[in-house]
């Protein structure tokens, strides 16, 4: 156990996220001292020193899978048994804080669980989730989730993984071990689903029902989707998009010499963010 009794966690499942987890280290940095922990699997000892320059960063290793997608999976189901923390803020690697968001810690002291809504919040409309390419509006996506086993209603609300604030408490104990079985039940059934956490994750939430506060699209904003948001008064406070994709206005939250220099020799050492083959390969999952 870490002497701090709150900090925050993210994932990293092999090189196409590495230069995504340098930014995300540098801005948390920026805003905050708490401590950072890293699941991370399939990232060379000779550049975990990279991630190590930033102040009281952690390693613990997440399952091991030999699809780093997939180990990313299983890494987010795994978040209440691999943190260390009283009070969790999840992040997933390709977000960047825009400011201190230490009242998501605060509003820990009186919720279970903070999430954000997915930009399709209603679970009903979800056909993300469904592998399927035609006529999409004539599938009955909740009767094709019960019917693999994830129990979900009407009023289900879809949420993004990207952020998953979370304390220890009995409550959410059940969640994550529901979540768990939950994405057991999309892995056995690739044929109509794909591999995405969100139905498994509004499940688990269904089930366990724990204090749930909503956080707004501020906290996890997606500028590819920012006509779906609609008007937003607030100042963003987490951008999540990938590194390579990401406003100027972001790239520079995290600027320095160390990250200049970095950045460059990321064009030669690491794999290309935008040409990830693992966001196109379907058969495997």
């Amino acid at each position: 156990m870490l002497a701090s009794n709150q900090g925050f966690i993210t994932i990293l499942t092999g090189l196409y996220s590495y230069q995504d987890c340098v930014h995300f280290l540098a801005s948390v940095r920026k805003f905050h001292s708490e401590p950072i922990v890293i699941v991370i699997d399939r990232v060379p000892w000779y550049l975990t020193w990279i991630l190590k320059r930033f102040a009281d960063v952690h390693f613990v290793p997440a399952p091991r899978c030999d699809n780093p997608v997939l180990a990313s999976r299983f890494a987010k189901v795994s978040l209440y048994q691999l943190s260390p923390f009283e009070k969790t803020l999840y992040l997933d690697c390709d977000t960047c804080l825009l400011d201190s968001v230490g009242e998501i810690f605060e509003d820990l002291d009186q919720w279970d669980l903070l999430v954000t809504p997915d930009v399709r919040p209603k679970l009903a409309d979800a056909i993300n989730l469904l592998r399927v390419k035609q006529d999409l509006e004539a599938y009955d996506v909740l009767s094709i989730l019960s019917q693999i086993g994830l129990v979900c209603s009407p009023a289900t609300v879809q949420y993004n993984g990207g952020l998953i604030a979370f304390r220890r408490t009995r409550a959410n104990q059940t969640l994550f071990e529901k979540f768990t079985q939950n994405l057991n039940l999309v892995l056995a059934h690739q044929d109509v689903l794909f591999l995405k956490d969100q139905g498994a994750f509004a499940a688990a939430i269904e089930f366990a029902q724990p204090r749930i506060k909503t956080l707004p699209p501020t906290y996890n904003f997606m500028s590819k989707w920012k006509e779906v948001y609609g008007d937003i008064a607030e100042p963003i406070k987490i951008l999540h998009c990938t590194y390579p994709i990401r406003p100027q206005f972001a790239k520079n939250v995290t600027r320095s010499w160390f990250t200049r220099g970095f950045d460059r020799l990321a064009r030669y050492l690491l794999p290309n963010q935008v040409n990830n083959p693992w966001r196109r390969v379907k058969a495997q999952l």
